[in-house]
């Protein structure tokens, strides 16, 4: 199997290229699907894709449910005055406006069971952002929030696990239009405030929630590398980053990545065997609506593979998320033993990020992202996610290691057979996931 000349390495380890686009990016915010930052980052990536050697740039925009954040507050009936300011509460993408009110509840780490009884009816739930450590997987926020609407909650508080009076924005729904109740996100600090009301039984709440739903538009930017082959590798992230912060991590370093990839195989582009498109999605963060119209206005059986780059960055530790797919973890095993670098290779299903809508349909497709010793997002999806929190140096190793596994799958892409729905669904299954997205809504196929 093929390795990236000694060369283009040495070149990837001094170059300050992933550094520059990243500021760019950065000085887009905020990015958030349908806003004018986002449409600025889809300029400054065309613009990039060009410089690096791409042809055949082109962006590419479509409508989407568009969600503008208001006012929030939550009181509490105690002494407390009311949380009211961004930095102590925060509406969650796709909530409706309203107001509710209701007894305050907690239902913990937010596991199914902990849904099983009655008290949570026409009550506001208070659910943790972490899942317990004997858990089979993490539970993602939206499956969280699909189990308090089951349960009949009025209102939905999602307190973050991570310290530092930061509290966690995220979508709580991944389809068209607004989700059934409103949301909000508190800090690990005002969480635990609020758990200790809890401990009360009589702590009454009032949730109102203000904010603008209407048509916006988002746009998908590509441009293709390498010979005119029938089939074609996409190397792809997201663009759009939510508004409360400049999304350095989640997902500019992605972006980024994306570029330098992109400019380390135009190196070798009179190698490549098969044509690789780079293309960068706007609107993941609100229900990967960029993937998904681009999945829905594209032949799949053209794309050979997919290699999504999301929440990279945080660390040099790179995890593959492989999805079943072999000949993706023979291609991250093999760049792992050529580079001498450590790859973390899991046969996982991941369905909350831009690689899914094709994963769906039988491509073959992977998540790339750095892993850590800490759980969940870090910084991500709150105010910290600011660029002084990256380290360059991590950066570069990961578009290296990344750049080889795409060089890689090229020289074989033959070996990229696409799954049958049914391997997929049996997958979800297996994996635990399928519950999840059942809970929420996202669950594709019958049965």
């Amino acid at each position: 199997m093929p390795t990236l000349p000694d060369a283009v390495i040495g070149d990837a380890y001094t170059t300050d290229h992933p550094a520059t686009v990243l500021e760019a990016l950065v000085e887009c915010s905020p990015r958030m699907a349908g806003w004018s930052g986002e449409l600025e980052a889809a300029r400054t990536l065309a613009e990039t894709f060009s410089k690096i050697g791409c042809r055949d740039v082109q962006t590419e925009s479509f409508e989407i449910p568009g969600w503008w954040r208001g006012s929030s507050s939550l009181s509490v009936a105690t002494r407390q005055p009311e949380y009211e300011h961004q930095h102590e509460i925060l509406a969650l993408p796709g909530t409706p406006a309203g107001t509710v009110s209701g007894r305050l509840v907690d239902v913990g780490y937010g596991m199914p069971e902990d849904f099983e009884d009655d008290t949570l009816e026409g009550n506001i739930a208070l659910v943790s952002s972490a899942s317990p450590s004997t858990a089979d997987r993490w539970r993602h926020r939206i499956e969280k929030y699909g189990y308090a609407v089951e349960a009949g909650a009025a209102g939905f508080v999602f307190r973050n696990h991570v310290e530092g009076c930061l509290p966690p924005t995220g979508s709580i729904n991944e389809l068209d239009g607004p989700a059934a109740i409103p949301g909000v996100g508190v800090s690990k600090e005002v969480g635990a405030q609020l758990e200790r009301y809890c401990a009360r039984e009589d702590t009454e709440a009032t949730l109102t929630v203000d904010c603008e739903t209407g048509s916006a538009e988002s746009r998908n930017v590509t441009g293709v590398l390498g010979p005119d082959t029938e089939r074609e590798l996409l190397i792809t992230a997201h663009l759009d980053a939510h508004d409360i912060a400049t999304g350095a991590q989640d997902n500019g370093a992605g972006c980024a990545l994306v570029a330098e990839v992109g400019r380390l195989l135009a190196a070798v582009e009179p190698h490549l065997e098969t044509r690789v498109r780079l293309l960068v999605f706007g609107a993941e963060e609100v229900g990967l609506l960029g993937s998904r119209h681009y999945a829905a206005t594209t032949d799949v059986e053209n794309i050979a593979g997919v290699l999504n780059i999301d929440s990279a960055g945080q660390s040099r530790n790179l995890a593959v998320i492989t999805h079943g797919f072999e000949p993706i973890a023979a291609a991250a095993d093999t760049t792992a033993s050529d580079l001498e670098r450590p790859i973390d290779v899991r046969d996982e299903f991941s369905p909350h990020s831009d690689h899914w809508p094709f994963v769906e349909q039988g491509v073959p497709g992977a998540q790339l992202r750095s892993v850590t010793d800490d759980s969940g997002r870090g910084w991500g999806h709150t105010h910290g996610d600011t660029l002084e929190k990256l380290d360059m140096r991590d950066v570069r190793d990961i578009a290296i290691c990344a750049a080889n596994i795409a060089f890689e799958l090229g020289a074989d892409v033959d070996s990229l057979e696409p799954a049958s729905e049914e391997t997929i669904k049996t997958g979800l299954l297996e994996s635990g996931e399928a519950e999840g997205m059942k809970a929420s809504g996202e669950w594709p196929f019958d049965g």
